[in-house]
């Protein structure tokens, strides 16, 4: 396996101004610590900001052609997928009504031209530390502790996220409930301890049938995970969750007191639809149903 490009391991700044000298001294002056990017327009800066991986920190001049810095500051903090990242204004106006006004949309810091490059890197810098601290915590926040993989908290964002993206690209949008069957009489008679490492092993074998960066698996609670499948139908979800189900047989857990199988089994149950047709927690509810369902049928089994 190759080692990654030391670049890459830098943050990344995203510098915002339709005056290319202006871009080429902000750039001089961070790019031996930080990843540059730049966007001469608005509409070129929103682009970058909502592309994978977005910038640590966006430079955004104020007086710009066509969208103004405050237009685009607006429309990031209004976008889920950009609203988190920090903003500073680089601008010539310096008045103390068009500070406040900048720092009033969300901006985190306000610098006027012409400013002292010194300055500007020690706010970068005290900024992009800020950011890498907040994201190490929201990371923490939305993983969980037993089995290291997102949580419910992290599902449900991603589930909100994922079903506006649906909508407005007319995709499919799938999740799947599933269950370790019979996971209390598990815990009874082997032991909270033996039962957590179950619930280990079960996530990751969920995890490593996840091929594609936007699938989810995540622990919902208990013994409960769910995965949510961005551009994905009925007929893939239910390939998908046939193939976890069958992973997880694969682990050949013993589990002596299942009335399934003679080692642990998942059922787990699957629902799909195209955004707006009914919402997301009517999506929910219908996988749940289909779990329902598949643990009435005998268990060990996938539903849609």
């Amino acid at each position: 396996m190759s080692s990654p490009d030391p670049e890459d391991l830098l943050p990344s700044i995203l510098i915002v101004d339709d005056m290319p000298a202006n871009i080429r001294v902000l750039a001089d002056t961070l790019k031996s610590d930080y990843r540059v990017r730049v966007a001469t327009s608005g509409a070129k800066a929103l682009e970058i900001a909502a592309g994978s991986p977005p910038p640590d920190l966006i430079l955004l001049d104020v007086m710009m052609p066509e969208m103004d810095g405050y237009e685009v500051c607006r429309r990031l903090k209004d976008d889920p997928r950009t609203s988190t990242i920090p903003i500073i204004f680089v601008t010539a106006k310096d008045e103390a009504e068009e500070e406040a006004h900048g720092l009033g949309l969300g901006a985190v810091d306000y610098i006027a031209k012409p400013f002292h490059l010194p300055i500007v890197r020690a706010r970068v810098r005290t900024h992009v530390n800020l950011k890498r601290k907040t994201d190490l915590l929201d990371s923490l926040a939305s993983l969980d502790g037993l089995t290291h993989i997102p949580n419910r908290r992290r599902f449900d964002e991603a589930l909100k996220l994922e079903w506006a993206r649906a909508a407005r690209e007319g995709t499919s949008l799938a999740v799947a409930m599933l269950d370790v069957d019979y996971f209390k009489p598990y815990n009874d008679h082997y032991g909270h301890g033996r039962g957590d490492e179950c619930l280990r092993r079960v996530a990751d074998a969920l995890s490593a049938r996840l091929q594609r960066p936007a699938d989810l698996a995540a622990r919902y609670g208990g013994e409960e995970f769910v995965l949510l499948l961005p551009d994905t139908d009925a007929a893939g979800a239910l390939a998908l969750a046939e193939s976890c189900r069958a992973a997880v047989s694969a682990l050949c857990i013993p589990h002596d007191y299942s009335a399934a199988a003679d080692h642990v089994t998942l059922s787990i149950g699957v629902a799909a639809t195209q955004p707006p047709s009914d919402g997301a927690s009517l999506l929910l509810a219908r996988a749940d149903e289909a779990l329902y369902r598949a643990k009435s049928e005998g268990r060990n089994r996938v539903c849609v």
